[in-house]
């Protein structure tokens, strides 16, 4: 048995499980294993210091796997922003065949990406963003409800209400993200009318994740309250792992402060070095609701396997026998 979706079938890979984009941790090594292991995992364009650097990645990955992977482009307002036209040029350039677009206003990008042949799966956290993205003319939605790591949004609304409020309306596949990390998950966002699942912290700890060692311990050993959400009074609300810096930017809200009071501390630099020197306090990253649910470090193939075999053995067995 296999489980196989609307999204499946879209993007032509075995496994209705896919790895977002993820700020210094989507790279080649790790959206490679994603793909051998029969899901679909995502460059994250951004990561790159240039386009030609992304170009070299995507070649990277092509050399690591022959099965299909995609490249995300999260378009984030900014005061210099990055060279999104160029970014998205490397892309098409490149032959990639699938990209993962969030943040605002894409239209631009969609309109390019699909008139090049390329498949745009769009990541949103509310029903109406959906509906928008979906009129704009992407090919598939991925719905980020409140337990998500990085941006939720801000509504609040966690993914047992958000994704059957949005599969009741978007008519495009859809795959549920936010709080998702093993085959209970897959299961209950089926159930709710999702194809898929994406996960993000979760493949953050696995064997071939691009990051410390000592950060994908400190996953396993937090719980599910081990989460702060930072930029709350700034309407631009981040959940990361807490940590002391987190902590600090939280109390600082509290009394009254603005972004340039916080900026040093929350410095993307920061956080990078988390991943690469493995101390959790020393800046922000961004971690979900969902560690709670992590207790090991596997390879993708172990983690996706044991999350499609289980789901299966859910299906068959367990939820069966309440059908009299």
């Amino acid at each position: 048995m296999a489980i196989k979706t609307r999204f499946t079938e879209l993007v032509g890979v075995e496994h209705p499980v896919v790895q977002g984009g993820m700020q210094w941790v989507g790279r080649a090594e790790l959206v490679a294993a994603v793909a051998n292991a029969g899901g679909l995992g995502f460059i994250t364009a951004l990561t790159q210091p240039n386009p030609d650097a992304l170009r070299a990645e995507i070649e990277r990955c092509r050399k690591l796997t022959d099965k299909p992977f995609g490249v995300n482009l999260t378009i984030l307002p900014a005061i210099n922003p990055p060279p999104y036209a160029e970014y998205r040029k490397a892309i098409i350039e490149s032959g990639v065949k699938i990209v993962e677009t969030a943040g605002n206003k894409p239209q631009e990008h969609v309109d390019d990406f699909k008139a090049n042949g390329v498949i745009v799966v769009h990541k949103c956290t509310s029903v109406r963003h959906a509906l928008s993205a979906e009129r704009m003319g992407v090919d598939a939605i991925s719905i980020d409800g409140f337990e998500c790591a990085g941006h939720p949004g801000e509504d609040d609304v966690p993914g047992l209400i958000l994704i059957p409020a949005a599969a009741d309306k978007v008519k495009v596949p859809m795959i549920a993200s936010g709080g998702f990390g093993d085959a209970r998950g897959l299961v209950a966002a089926l159930a709710l009318g999702a194809e898929g699942i994406n996960m993000g912290t979760r493949f953050m700890c696995t064997k071939e994740s691009p990051i410390h060692e000592n950060v994908k311990r400190q996953i396993v050993e937090n719980d599910e309250r081990a989460t702060d959400l930072i930029f709350r009074t700034m309407h631009n609300t981040s959940r990361v792992a807490r940590n002391d810096i987190s902590r600090q930017v939280v109390e600082l809200e509290r009394s009254g402060a603005k972004f340039e009071d916080v900026r040093e501390l929350v410095a993307g630099t920061r956080g990078r070095v988390v991943y690469e020197t493995g101390d959790p306090d020393h800046g922000i990253w961004s971690a979900g609701q969902v560690q709670g649910l992590i207790h090991d470090i596997p390879t993708c193939a172990e983690l996706i396997s044991r999350i499609v075999t289980e789901a299966e053995a859910i299906i068959k067995g367990r939820l069966a026998r309440f059908v009299v």
